[in-house]
C-alpha cells in the first residue's frame, strides 16, 4: 500500500485545481473524479466550492450521484467547502427547484445566506479543534448551517453565532474556502482521517 493517501477531488465544476494543489502540497496522491471508476479508486473525496445546483445536475449526468452517496454512507472520509457543504447536507433551504444533495451530514443549510458575489467577505475565526492562530476565512456566496443534528460537532461560528464549519463522523464541511487563502489545516485534518480510515 502506498504511503500517500489517495484522495479524489470531485471535478465536475468549481475550484477543483485549488483543492488539488493544496492536497498535492500536503503529500496526497490526487485523482480528479469525473467517473464512478475514479471514485472507486480513492480513499477520500473533496467536494469543492462552485455552484451546488450545477454540480448536482452534472453528478447525475455523469452517473456519480449514487456512487458518491454510497461512498459517504459507507464511511468514506469527505470534505466539502461552500457548495460542497450544501451537497453534503441532508436538508437545504433556498435550493433551486428539484435540487438534490448527496447527503450524509445531518444539517440544514441555507444557500447564498450572505447574498450575492458582491457580498463576499473575509473573517478571522477561532477554531478550537485547530488551535492557534485563528483561521482567516473567505466567504464567497457562502451557505450557513442553520440547524445541526445531535451527531454533528460545530467547529466554527461567526461572532453572531451563525455556524460555518461542522464535522460528523467521517464528514468535514466548511462554508468558506481554505483552499484560496493558504490555510491548510482543514485539509490536513481531512487527510489524517483518510489515513486512519485506510
Amino acid at each position: 500500500m502506498s504511503q500517500s493517501p489517495r484522495v479524489g477531488v470531485l471535478a465536475l465544476q468549481g475550484d477543483v485545481r485549488e483543492h488539488a494543489r493544496v492536497l498535492t502540497g500536503l503529500g496526497a496522491d490526487v485523482v480528479l473524479v469525473r467517473r464512478p471508476e475514479e471514485l472507486a479508486s480513492v480513499d477520500g473525496l473533496v467536494i469543492p466550492g462552485g455552484e451546488s445546483s450545477v454540480i448536482d445536475k452534472l453528478s447525475r449526468a455523469f452517473g456519480l450521484q449514487r456512487p458518491v452517496r454510497d461512498a459517504i454512507a459507507g464511511g468514506m472520509p469527505v470534505y466539502g467547502t461552500c457548495a460542497g457543504l450544501i451537497l453534503l447536507a441532508d436538508r437545504v433551504v433556498d435550493g433551486i427547484r428539484d435540487q438534490e444533495t448527496f447527503g450524509g451530514l445531518d444539517v440544514t443549510v441555507r444557500r447564498n445566506a450572505f447574498g450575492s458575489q458582491v457580498d463576499s467577505f473575509e473573517a478571522d475565526l477561532s477554531v478550537a479543534a485547530l488551535g492557534e492562530p485563528a483561521v482567516h476565512a473567505v466567504f464567497i456566496r457562502a451557505p450557513i448551517v442553520e440547524q445541526t443534528g445531535p451527531g454533528v460537532e460545530v467547529l466554527a461560528a461567526l461572532p453572531d453565532g451563525r455556524v460555518v464549519a461542522v464535522e460528523q463522523d467521517a464528514i468535514l464541511a466548511t462554508s468558506f474556502h481554505p483552499e484560496v487563502t493558504g490555510e491548510t489545516r482543514f485539509h490536513e485534518r481531512f487527510l489524517a482521517r483518510v489515513t486512519r480510515a485506510r
